[in-house]
């Protein structure tokens, strides 16, 4: 997990070339974007979608296999909850279909949460459990930027 601020994308061209062209596309985002489906190349999409966050979100923590999420917020502000995987108890297996396995947590260390809005994303690999979408204090209405990178 990579949890940062677009004021640093720099420090992230060695790590993927796809991982870094997902970032240089969150610079181009504003809110006026249409909501859909944006292919960036071969081997990374974003998709943008508009939604109100939750107090609880019912799908619990999700984690997936063939593609890394670059999580940023074109506006709004959301919390996101992470766990490991390994810490974390399957609870609706995983599918091709949406690249998901969905998990709850049955043990009693709290989850690590950080805040997307202001410029700052994250970055979640398949080890990284993550709970999207929840509010921060109260439901509010937020536009977000998924970036699907391919392993």
């Amino acid at each position: 997990m990579i949890y940062d601020s677009l004021n640093h994308l720099e420090l992230y061209k060695g790590l993927s070339e796809d991982i870094y062209e997902g970032l240089k596309f969150l610079r181009g985002v504003d809110a006026d974007m249409p909501e859909g489906v944006y292919h960036i190349n071969p081997r990374v999409k974003a998709i943008v979608s508009t939604y109100d966050t939750k107090r609880q979100n019912e799908n619990g923590y999700e984690a997936h296999r063939a593609n890394i999420d670059i999580q940023y917020l074109i506006s709004g502000s959301e919390k996101i909850a992470c766990l490991p995987v390994e810490k974390l108890v399957e609870t609706k297996p995983y599918t091709d279909e949406t690249d998901a396995a969905f998990y709850s947590s049955d043990i009693d260390i709290p989850s690590q949460e950080m805040l997307l809005g202001d410029d700052y994303f994250a970055i979640f690999f398949p080890q990284d459990g993550h709970m999207p979408q929840l509010c921060i204090d109260t439901p509010t209405p937020v536009k977000k930027v998924v970036v699907k990178v391919l392993l």
